[in-house]
């Protein structure tokens, strides 16, 4: 039995009236099971006639989204739910690339063909809301308690390579072995080059998953090496078995570390992945990665990262006026645990300076120019960039010291 939000019977009782029969599907079942909760959830429509009839009926009980169109699929916001409703479709490969689909939509469908579709047996799993049961023709409960990821249809798995980057990062998330066939049929794909038929941003995606969802990304990472697929991100080859080793635990160490917000989230880990790499190689890896402008220079910045521990305060400033501290004390407990003591007494006195999460605030400012009756000129800006050189070197700590230091090196 799946539990399943009590506020949807609404919209299943409206469509069980229109002999339109509602099962659930892929993720939500897939996570229930494995005792996750989700707020995403998938719906497929059997007997319903068009995906214009199903928008007509739903539009009542909220927001539509028809982002999905030609796919089938329409999207329904409702209370605190991502809903997608989709009538029953197969997918039949015509072209390169991942739009290369052709789609084909029936009212009447049968579970086990529409189910044909979809990348695993664990993600091919039904629950049909009306009659209270399961509908598994893959045999994805099975998997599930095996903790073993299978391919449900080898002919259509292969048609979209990015099925091997999910089978990587499904493993890592959930702790999940590839069934011998499916660790070949990758392999095989990755031989064939496959990964080089992707854009960018959506082996990012599935990267993003692996990094930021996984309790071991090590995990992901070695099951990248072991199908070959170091042919894709050939930086890695650059790097020695102890290095390779001491990276793997790093972002281990790092996956407990992470913060509320995705991106910092992904600089550090990039940051680690990429720590060994010649410069030209970080950027070549980073940029077959994303195409995000500022993801790179956030990355680049990492390499600044070299706490000591007889650093000053004057040192730790002008480090934070380059990188993030914080940043660099969970980039430098994740590679040098043994210095952890060190690394949070920076830390501390980072948080102490209140320059942990960003660079030293400005005790100058152009108004205290004026004030003691210089008019605004092109001059300005030196002066201040001369100011804040001296109030990182420690020669005044409050604004008015630093008043002081300023009429001495105008008046004097």
């Amino acid at each position: 039995m799946i539990h399943y939000p009590n506020t949807l019977d609404i919209i299943f009782n409206r469509l069980k009236k229109l002999h339109i029969r509602p099962i659930i599907v892929g993720g939500y079942i897939r996570d229930s099971l494995l005792g996750k909760e989700s707020k995403d959830i998938d719906i497929e429509l059997y007997g319903a006639t068009s995906l214009e009839h199903i928008e007509e009926v739903l539009k009542e009980f909220g927001k539509i989204i028809t982002v999905g169109k030609s796919f089938g699929v329409c999207k329904l916001l409702y209370d605190d739910l991502d809903l997608d409703f989709s009538l029953p479709r197969t997918e039949t490969k015509v072209s390169t690339g991942h739009r290369g689909f052709k789609i084909s939509t029936f009212a009447n469908l049968d579970f086990k063909t529409a189910a044909l579709r979809r990348d695993f047996t664990l993600n091919a799993i039904g629950f049909d809301v009306e009659n209270k049961i399961f509908l598994d023709p893959h045999n994805g409960r099975e998997a599930l308690e095996k903790k073993v990821l299978h391919y449900v249809d080898k002919k259509s798995f292969v048609e979209d390579p990015l099925r091997i980057l999910r089978a990587v990062q499904f493993c890592s998330r959930f702790d999940f072995s590839m069934s011998k066939e499916l660790f070949v049929l990758c392999g095989e794909m990755v031989s064939q080059n496959m990964l080089q038929e992707l854009p960018k941003e959506r082996i990012y995606e599935e990267t993003k998953k692996l990094l930021l969802q996984s309790k071991k990304p090590s995990v992901g990472l070695l099951l990248l090496k072991n199908l070959g697929a170091f042919s894709y991100f050939k930086e890695f080859l650059s790097l020695d078995e102890e290095v390779w080793q001491k990276t793997l635990l790093a972002v281990d160490f790092m996956a407990t570390q992470l913060t509320n917000d995705t991106r910092t989230n992904m600089v550090l880990m990039l940051g680690l992945l990429s720590l060994s790499f010649e410069k030209n190689a970080k950027i070549s890896f980073l940029e077959r990665l994303s195409n995000e402008k500022k993801l790179l220079p956030c990355v680049l910045k990492l390499q600044e990262c070299d706490l000591q521990q007889a650093m000053s305060d004057t040192s730790l400033m002008r480090l934070a006026c380059k990188t993030t501290l914080q940043h660099c004390v969970l980039l430098s407990l994740a590679l040098y645990p043994q210095n952890a003591a060190m690394y949070l007494a920076i830390q501390k006195r980072a948080q102490k300076l209140k320059i942990l999460y960003k660079e030293p605030k400005a005790l100058l400012h152009g108004k205290d120019l004026i004030a003691l009756g210089l008019k605004p000129s092109v001059e300005f800006s030196q002066i201040l960039k001369n100011a804040y050189e001296a109030q990182i070197d420690g020669k005044f700590k409050t604004n008015k010291e630093a008043q002081l230091w300023l009429k001495r090196e105008l008046f004097s």
